[in-house]
């Protein structure tokens, strides 16, 4: 029996220093992801060049990292980070 290859999944918190503001997204490849936004290929975050990584999050499967990431905006990027010492 061959096992199933797990695809991890992650959430991920970037800080725009030229806007002041942070975002959050989920993924399971940060680092392309990344270089997504900073090429400015995304359009919500295409003004905030440059993107920097704050932290990433790995979760067991696509559904819960976009779980995470609504719980994360409910809560509100920063107060979420303030919470969990993050910042």
């Amino acid at each position: 029996m061959v096992a199933a290859k797990v695809k991890m999944a992650y959430v991920y918190i970037l800080y725009s220093g030229s806007l002041g503001k942070f975002y959050v997204g989920s993924t399971n490849n940060v680092e392309r992801r990344i270089d997504r936004h900073n090429s400015g290929r995304s359009n919500f975050t295409s003004k905030g060049i440059s993107w920097k990584l704050i932290t990433k999050i790995e979760c067991k499967s696509r559904s819960d990292a976009m779980g995470l990431e609504i719980q994360i905006k409910k809560r509100g990027i920063k107060r979420y980070l303030q919470d969990n010492h993050l910042v």
